[in-house]
């Protein structure tokens, strides 16, 4: 639908999209309800329902695709130019002050958590937003295997998968215990590891 949109319509359902997000991210799936989505976004009922006719299940969906376009989004330009060893750590710190900024909530995780990690629909986003980050993690281990700063004879694919899994992980900690340690030492250590595959 967003492709047939107006200016004004793009700008009101990403308004609905950012207010709903907000709201699972402070109250959860449970507890957010269409008509506080309508309130905190100042929309009425017929224009929520024009955007997403389906009703909650699509809006929360919707969110879930918005929230993993910013995960991707907000790691640029860096993550899309890894390049030389200054832009990995300048990736690095962009993504521990994201999900600094961020702190323990996330809606995309309460997402996953509450509608179900096997809801096709929400599984499609999540894999596609997991494949997107891995394949540029990827593309940037290769430019450096090409430029001889990582080992050649390293896989870049499974390297990059390994970095992605470390990130997560420390992800999860830092939900669980508001700590950042976990996922700094994730990054930090899958990139002195990639120096020193270079000999």
């Amino acid at each position: 639908m967003s492709a047939t949109l107006t200016a004004k319509g793009r700008a009101t359902r990403q308004r609905i999209l950012e207010g709903a997000a907000a709201q699972v991210r402070e109250r959860g799936v449970a507890n957010t309800s269409l008509d506080d989505v309508r309130a905190v976004t100042s929309t009425s009922k017929s224009q929520l329902f024009h955007y997403f006719p389906e009703g909650k299940a699509q809006l929360l969906l919707a969110v879930a695709q918005h929230e993993a376009d910013r995960v991707l989004a907000d790691q640029q330009p860096f993550l899309g130019e890894l390049t030389s060893w200054r832009a990995w750590q300048a990736w690095r710190d962009l993504v521990v002050e994201r999900y600094r900024q961020q702190g323990q909530h996330c809606p995309l995780s309460v997402l996953t958590s509450q509608l179900g990690p096997t809801e096709p629909a929400l599984r499609t986003i999540v894999v596609g937003l997991l494949e997107a980050w891995q394949g540029q993690i990827a593309a940037g281990i290769r430019s450096m295997q090409a430029q001889g700063k990582v080992g050649a004879s390293l896989d870049a694919d499974r390297s990059a998968a390994a970095l992605l899994a470390g990130i997560q992980g420390g992800v999860v900690v830092m939900l669980a215990t508001g700590e950042m340690t976990h996922l700094e030492a994730a990054l930090d250590q899958a990139i002195e590891r990639l120096r020193a595959s270079a000999g």
